[in-house]
C-alpha cells in the first residue's frame, strides 16, 4: 500500500473554485435552455418556480459529475513512500446494537487472526462497544463473546461491555469508551458492526496517522461486500466500481477538510477526545436533540480546531455490507435524511470552517434534490397545461429540449464512460472479469438505477414531509444479510407509491394527455414498484453480472471471517445437540 503524494497549498482552493464554476456554468446552462422551451414572451410564476427547480436540481447534479470527473484525473499519481509501522497503542472499536453477534464476533475474530500473523496483536485491542436494547440477543452476545475470548485468548487482547442507557447512540458509544478508557491509547479505528478491516490496513492506518502529527483523522474507502441479491449485487458492483474516481475527486476537492463517514476511519485519540464533544441540538426531535449524522460534524469540529481530516482512496483492505434490498436501503436512508437535515442548525455555527459550512449544505442538498426534481416535474406539467401547449417538447421548440435532454443524460453518464473507458486501458476492468463483462454490468445498472429513481425520489420526498411535519424517525436497528421479501412486505413498504402514481396518471390522461409520453418514465417505474422492489431483492442474473474483484478472489481478512463462522456455527451445532 502506498500513500498519495502531498498537494501543493494552492491547488484545493483552485479546484474548489473549478468544481463551484463547473456546477453554476451547467445550472445556468440549464436554465437558459428551459426558457427555450416557452414560445411566448415572459415567464409567469408557474414557469419561473419550475425554472428555478430545475436550476437547483441540475446544478447539484453537475456537482456530482464534476467530482467523478476531476478524480478520473488524478487517479494514478506518483505515490509517497509508506511511513514505517507506528509504535503507538490503537484501540479498534466496533459499536453495535441489536446485531447478529455470530457474525458481527467471527469479523473480529478474522482482524485479529489478521494481527496475530502479522506480530503486532500487541499494539491493538479490540473493543465491542454494546448498545444492544434486546436482552435475548445481549444474551447471544455474552456467548459468543466467549467464544471469541477463547479464539483469541494467545493473540490480542478483546474486551467486551454492554450500555445500560444508550445515550447519544453510536456517537455516545464512542464517547463513552473514550472517557472511560481513550487515555490508555494513541489512535483509535472506528468501525461499524458490519466493518471488516485488513491487519496490513490497520497497521497502515496508525503507522500515517502517526508519521503525520497534525493529522487528526484519516478515512478510507470501504468497498462493498458479501451482496447475494440483485439490488445488493448491484449497490456493491456500483460502490467498488465507481467509488476509486469519485473518493480521489473528493479527496482532492476537500483536502485537509476531508469527510468521516463514521466508520473505517482511525482518529488520534487525543485530538478526537478534545474537539468532537457533540452538543445536544435544543428542542425535540427530528430537529432537536442527538445529533444523528454525526460524521461530518465531528470531521467539522477536528477543522475548527486545527486538525487535518484527510480521506485517503488508496488504502484497500477496508470492507463492509450494503443493504440486500431496498426496504433495508430506505430505512437507513430515512435516518441519514433526518440528520443531514439537522445540519440546517449548523450551518452558521460558530467558528467552523467555511469549506465544512459548505459540506453540511451538500449534505442537505443530497436529500432536497428529490423534492426539488419533483417539484420541477410538477410545476412544469402545470405550466405546460396553462399554456395550452404540447408538454415539453413545443413543434417550434424541439431544439432546447433536446439540448437539455442531452446535458441531463451527460451529466448521469460520462463519468460512468469515462470510468469504463481507463479501466480498459489501466487494466482495472480486467479484476473485474474484463472489459466485455463490465460493459453489459454498467449498462444494466444504468438501466435499473434509472427505474429505481423514480421511486427513490417518492421515498425521500415522503421522508423530508415527515420530517417537516415533525415526525422523528428515531435509529431503527439494522437487519444485515436479510433479503428476499415477499409480495406483501413489497406492498407494505411501497404500496403508497403505487396509490399516488395511479392518481397521477388518471389526472395526466385526462387533463394533459399530451404528457403521457414524457412521464411514462417516471409514472411507470412507481406503478410497478413492489414488483421492482421484491424482485430484485432475490438473486437474479448469471454469477458474473456486477462481478467485484473480492468475489473473484476473496480478501484474506474476509476467508478467515468465513472459516471462523463456520468452526463456530458447527461447535454450537454440537453443542445444541449434546
Amino acid at each position: 500500500m502506498t500513500r498519495p503524494a502531498p498537494r501543493s497549498d494552492w491547488t484545493v482552493p483552485a479546484l474548489r473554485l473549478g468544481i463551484v464554476a463547473f456546477a453554476l456554468t451547467n445550472g445556468i446552462i440549464g436554465y437558459l435552455l428551459f426558457r427555450g422551451y416557452w414560445a411566448r414572451g415572459g415567464v409567469d410564476w408557474v414557469e419561473g418556480a419550475a425554472g428555478i427547480a430545475m436550476f437547483l436540481g441540475l446544478t447539484w447534479l453537475a456537482w456530482g459529475a464534476g467530482v467523478g470527473l476531476l478524480g478520473l484525473f488524478t487517479l494514478g499519481r506518483r505515490p509517497a513512500i509508506e511511513p514505517p509501522p507506528a509504535t503507538g497503542r490503537t484501540a479498534v472499536l466496533v459499536p453495535i446494537y441489536n446485531e447478529d453477534p455470530a457474525s458481527t464476533f467471527a469479523r473480529v475474530a478474522a482482524m485479529c487472526t489478521g494481527l496475530d500473523r502479522l506480530g503486532v496483536a500487541d499494539r491493538f485491542d479490540i473493543a465491542i462497544l454494546s448498545d444492544t436494547t434486546s436482552d435475548a440477543i445481549a444474551l447471544e452476545e455474552a456467548g459468543w463473546f466467549a467464544q471469541l475470548a477463547r479464539h483469541a485468548e494467545d493473540g490480542c487482547r478483546v474486551f467486551y461491555r454492554r450500555r445500560e442507557i444508550n445515550h447519544g447512540r453510536k456517537a455516545g458509544n464512542i464517547e463513552d469508551f473514550i472517557t472511560r478508557s481513550g487515555a490508555a491509547y494513541d489512535y483509535a479505528v472506528i468501525l461499524d458492526a458490519d466493518s471488516l478491516v485488513a491487519a496490513e490496513t490497520l497497521v497502515a492506518m496508525a503507522a500515517r496517522m502517526e508519521a503525520s502529527p497534525d493529522v487528526g483523522l484519516i478515512q478510507t474507502v470501504p468497498q462493498i461486500v458479501s451482496g447475494h441479491s440483485l439490488f445488493g449485487r448491484i449497490v456493491q458492483f456500483s460502490a467498488n466500481y465507481y467509488s476509486a474516481a469519485f473518493a480521489a475527486g473528493t479527496a482532492m476537492l476537500q483536502g485537509a477538510e476531508g469527510p468521516y463517514w463514521g466508520h473505517n476511519a482511525i482518529v488520534r485519540m487525543r485530538a478526537f477526545a478534545e474537539s468532537c464533544g457533540l452538543p445536544v441540538l435544543s428542542g425535540k426531535p427530528p430537529f432537536g436533540g442527538a445529533i444523528l449524522s454525526h460524521d461530518y460534524v465531528e470531521a467539522a469540529l477536528l477543522a475548527r480546531m486545527g486538525w487535518r481530516v484527510e480521506l485517503h482512496p488508496d488504502l484497500g483492505g477496508s470492507f463492509e455490507e450494503g443493504p440486500e434490498n431496498l426496504v433495508e436501503f430506505a430505512k437507513r436512508d430515512r435516518r441519514w435524511c433526518q440528520g443531514n437535515l439537522q445540519y440546517l442548525r449548523l450551518l452558521i455555527a460558530p467558528r467552523l470552517r467555511l469549506w465544512s459550512r459548505v459540506v453540511f449544505a451538500q449534505g442537505i442538498m443530497s436529500y432536497m434534490a428529490s423534492p426539488l426534481w419533483f417539484a420541477f416535474l410538477a410545476l412544469a406539467a402545470i405550466a405546460a397545461d396553462r399554456a395550452s401547449g404540447t408538454f415539453w417538447l413545443r413543434p417550434s421548440n424541439t431544439g432546447p429540449a433536446l439540448l437539455l435532454t442531452a446535458q441531463v443524460i451527460a451529466l448521469l453518464l460520462l463519468p460512468r464512460l469515462l470510468i469504463l473507458l481507463r479501466g480498459a486501458f489501466d487494466g482495472t476492468n480486467r479484476l473485474y472479469g474484463g472489459t466485455g463483462r463490465v460493459l453489459v454490468s454498467v449498462v444494466c445498472e444504468v438501466v435499473f438505477t434509472t427505474a429505481l429513481a423514480p421511486i427513490m425520489l417518492m421515498v425521500q420526498c415522503r421522508a423530508i414531509w415527515q420530517i417537516l411535519t415533525g415526525r422523528d424517525g428515531g435509529w431503527p436497528s439494522t437487519q444485515r444479510g436479510t433479503s428476499q421479501l415477499d409480495s406483501v412486505t413489497a406492498w407494505r413498504a411501497v404500496g403508497w407509491i403505487v396509490a399516488f402514481a395511479a392518481a397521477a396518471t388518471i389526472v395526466v390522461i385526462v387533463s394533459m394527455p399530451e404528457a403521457v409520453a414524457w412521464l411514462s418514465p417516471v409514472l411507470v417505474p412507481m406503478l410497478l414498484s413492489p414488483f421492482l422492489v421484491q424482485w430484485s431483492s432475490g438473486p437474479r442474473g448469471p454469477k458474473w453480472l456486477f462481478q467485484t474483484p473480492q468475489e473473484r478472489s476473496m480478501p484474506h481478512v474476509d476467508q478467515d471471517r468465513h472459516r471462523v463462522l463456520d468452526s463456530w456455527r458447527m461447535i454450537d451445532k454440537a453443542e445444541a445437540a449434546s
